[in-house]
This record gives structure tokens, C-alpha cells and sequence, in this order.
């Protein structure tokens, strides 16, 4: 497995800190609103990295914080008049609610801020002990001119760093691009004692402290959006390796940001859509297959045309898939000829074109790529004379592989037992010529979304709403 290394700017080989194990922490959402697509590429495409390595072995532990107190929630708690614990339940609440509508599954641990404080507060003391951290009135600043490295994960010097900031009107602090570690109170915002006087923890450092509590001083993975390198993941850097004189993670991983129809993507520009929005037009999984089909490094446009293309690629998945899922009910136990043998002896190779795609820094584009070749590959040799445990075998193949990447998930639902059942129910009615209770069966079917389609082999069903046919 080679990745593409932020700190370093080349692809390199993945070796964990500790054999067969990964330890991975990535940058969750402020919880003041719904998720919005910019959040969901990061989360969809480090799922399918997480998946893939427990698929080759690996035990991977993952964690993903939430940002429950900072300046976005305090104006928005205020904005409608309640607490900002009140509005970072709420809405961590709703981001586990579209994380499961885009098959994300769900992190080892999900830490708080507002959870960790007093680790936040002894590790801010361990900053100011070592002479990295200086108490300015009832602020604590991070000192980047004491930290010599400061810069490294962005490529840039202090000196160039400060050249390009904006004038800083704060003069408590000693240069421009020292960073508060902790807040003094303000009057109606919420605060915890600390030896500095009364106030609330900064952004950056709860990342920190929350990645080493649970993870260690040296994690294998950091992973998070282009927009973090700096200045929030920088800033862990100094915090991090200032603190315990160790390396804080051995790979960073950034994905690109999404542009709206080629602009990029602003609330001021009013082309900011949050998962919610996008996933009343579009089927969830069509998202996730659409934020997976480019590679993640790069930028993605995102628009209504693109995801349409997506759909239907979708549903040429579960087409094939249905198409098998009924070919094998009505498959011969016959004999495997040379030709099904040879068809079958090929079913490997997609599976390794997928792992060589993957392993090349998680390159979700070529994996797909090699699904929809095995797609054409299956759809070239089935068909009803074809042997039952050929066909099952190509089945398999294309599940194993859309299964590490989070897709064609409705095909495990319970829905599939329930529509078996009810055509058998219907069957049997039309057997005993009870046509109104058929009927009925198939009308109740579709207001579900299920078409059936009567064959000469038996019937077949499919869902409206993607037309996507099922076994």
C-alpha cells in the first residue's frame, strides 16, 4: 500500500507503527449545522480506506472528533435561543443520521471537546512548562517562533507565513501567527476553570489532546480536507511533537475540495448544499459512488448533470447484480464445460486489478474502473444455460469488491425476503385464481417502489426508484 504523503510530497509505502495495525484519526465536523458535501467527501473516502484495510488484515482503530465549543456555535446557539451543549447534540445527533444514509460506518471512538477539557487543560500546562506556550491576560498562545519547524506540513517558513498573513490587531500576542490554546471568558459564553482564569479551549488543540488519549503520542494516519493543512493541521504539528518531542502522525492524508458547477463552494456564492439537501433529490448511495469515482487527492466538481451520470452508473450495478441474483434461481446444476471454467479461473484477476487500483493511494476511480470491467466481462458470458456454481461464483466476485467499497448495499436489506415472499403470496393467488388479492399484492408493491415484470421463467422485480433489478 503506498500513500501519498502530505509531509513529504511523494508516495510512499505504508508501515504501521505496529505490525497488522492502523490507528488513524480523522477531523470530525463542528457540530453547528447539518454535514455538508464538503464534510461528506472526507468521511466517505477514508471509510472505504478503513474498509480496505481491515479487508487485507489490518485491525484499525479510528477516531473522529466533534467540535462541540467554538465561535460557530456560540453565535448559533444565540442565534436560536438555546445552549450550545443543547445545539451540539442536535446536530451530532443529525450527522450520524446522514452518516448512516451514506453507508459511513461509524468510528471506534467520536470524542468531544467539551468532554476532554481538563486533558485539554493539563495538556496546554505541558505547553507552557516547556516554554511553547505563554499566558497573555486570561489567553494562553501557542509560541510558533519557539517550535523551529513550525511550517513543515504546508512547506513554508515562519517568515513566509507571516509575510502573508493579515495584520493582527491582537498585541497581547508575540507574533501574528501565534494561535490561542485557550480563551479567556467572555460575558454569555459558556467556560471552564482553568489556571489561567475562567474561559474555553481553542480549536486546534482538542485534536491533539483527543488523537494522543486515544491513540497514542505517534499515530499511524492524520486524515482531513486540503482546507486543514493549514492552519489547523500545522498547528497540531507544533502542539503535538512540541508536547511529547515525538512525531505526531507518520502520514497525512488530505482529500480536494468540491466546487459547485466550477465555482467554488461558498455560502456567500449560495451554491452550499449539505448532505441533507442533496440526498431529498439523489439516493445516498448515489453521493457516495459519485464522491468515490474520482481520485480523492484531486478537485471534484460537484452538480445536478454529474450526479445523473452517477445514477445511472448505479443502477448498472444493481443490474447486474439482479440480472445474476435470477439467472442463478433459475440455473442448471449442470456440468462445467472448459468455457465456464476458464470464465470462471478469470474471476481472480479482477480482484487483483481492484487491490493494485487501491493499493496505488486508495485510487477509488481505477477500483470502479476494474468493477465495471468485470460488469462487461459477466454480462458477455451470462445466461440461462450457464452453470449455477459459475454464476454464483461471479456474483460473489462482484460483491467482495463493491462491498469494500460501501456499495450496492440494499441488496442485504430485509426488503428483498419481504418482496420474495409477497410474489410467492401473489403467485399462489393467481394459482387459486384469486386475481383481486394479485393484484392487490402487486399494487401495494409498487406504491413501494417494486415493479414486477411476469417472464416465461418466473418473475422479476426490480426498484422504480433507481430501476435497479434485484434477486
Amino acid at each position: 500500500m503506498k500513500l501519498y504523503n502530505t509531509m513529504t510530497r511523494t508516495k510512499e509505502e505504508f508501515i504501521p507503527l505496529h505490525p497488522g495495525e492502523l490507528r488513524m484519526y480523522s477531523c470530525g465536523p463542528t457540530v453547528y449545522n447539518y454535514i455538508h458535501i464538503g464534510n461528506a467527501r472526507p468521511s466517505i473516502v477514508f471509510d472505504v480506506f478503513r474498509r480496505y484495510m481491515e479487508y487485507k488484515g489490518y485491525r484499525v482503530t479510528l477516531v473522529q472528533n466533534f467540535t462541540d465549543i467554538d465561535d460557530k456555535m456560540i453565535r448559533r446557539a444565540g442565534e436560536e435561543d438555546t445552549t450550545v451543549r443543547e445545539l451540539g447534540e442536535h446536530y451530532i445527533a443529525e450527522y450520524f443520521k446522514d452518516a448512516d444514509r451514506l453507508g459511513i460506518r461509524r468510528a471506534d471512538y467520536y470524542p468531544r471537546a467539551t468532554e476532554h477539557i481538563d486533558d485539554i487543560i493539563a495538556f496546554i500546562r505541558v505547553l507552557v512548562d516547556k516554554g511553547l506556550a505563554y499566558q497573555a491576560g486570561e489567553d494562553v498562545y501557542y509560541d510558533t517562533a519557539a517550535f523551529p519547524s513550525y511550517g513543515k506540513l504546508s512547506g513554508q517558513s515562519l517568515e513566509d507565513l507571516e509575510a502573508g498573513a493579515r495584520v493582527d490587531i491582537n498585541e497581547r500576542k508575540k507574533n501574528s501567527m501565534d494561535f490561542a490554546l485557550w480563551k479567556g471568558k467572555k460575558p454569555g459564553e459558556p467556560f471552564w476553570e482553568s489556571p489561567w482564569g475562567p474561559g474555553r479551549p481553542g480549536w486546534h488543540i482538542e485534536c491533539s489532546v483527543m488523537a494522543i488519549k486515544y491513540l497514542g503520542e505517534t499515530i499511524d494516519v492524520h486524515a482531513g480536507g486540503q482546507d486543514l493543512i493549514f492552519p489547523h493541521h500545522e498547528n497540531e504539528i507544533a502542539q503535538s511533537e512540541g508536547a511529547t518531542g515525538k512525531p505526531f502522525a507518520r502520514y497525512w492524508l488530505h482529500n480536494g475540495i468540491i466546487n459547485i458547477d466550477h465555482q467554488k463552494m461558498s455560502k456567500s456564492a449560495g451554491n452550499f448544499f449539505t448532505v441533507r439537501e442533496i440526498c431529498e433529490e439523489f439516493d445516498p448511495e448515489v453521493v457516495r459512488l459519485f464522491m468515490l469515482s474520482s481520485h480523492y487527492r484531486n478537485p471534484i466538481n460537484f452538480s445536478r448533470e454529474l450526479l445523473e451520470q452517477t445514477q445511472s452508473a448505479l443502477e448498472r450495478l444493481y443490474n447486474a447484480d439482479g440480472n445474476l441474483g435470477y439467472l442463478i434461481r433459475n440455473a442448471p446444476e449442470g456440468p462445467v464445460s472448459a468455457e465456464d471454467q476458464k470464465f470462471q479461473n478469470q474471476l481472480p484477476e479482477y480482484t487483483t486489478d481492484f487491490e493494485n487500483a487501491m493499493e496505488d493511494d486508495i485510487n477509488t476511480a481505477g477500483a470502479i474502473g476494474v468493477i465495471f470491467d468485470l460488469i462487461r466481462e459477466i454480462n458477455t458470458y451470462a445466461g440461462p444455460d450457464r452453470p449455477k456454481a459459475v454464476l454464483c461464483a461471479a456474483r460473489e466476485e462482484l460483491i467482495r469488491l463493491t462491498d469494500i467499497l460501501g456499495l450496492m448495499t440494499k441488496k442485504k436489506g430485509k426488503l428483498d425476503g419481504e418482496v420474495e415472499d409477497l410474489i410467492r403470496q401473489r403467485q399462489k393467488a393467481r394459482e387459486d385464481k384469486n386475481w383481486a388479492l394479485a393484484d392487490r399484492i402487486r399494487d401495494d408493491l409498487k406504491e413501494q417502489g417494486i415493479v414486477l415484470e411476469d417472464t416465461p421463467q418466473g418473475v422479476r422485480w426490480k426498484r422504480q426508484e433507481s430501476s435497479s433489478v434485484n434477486s
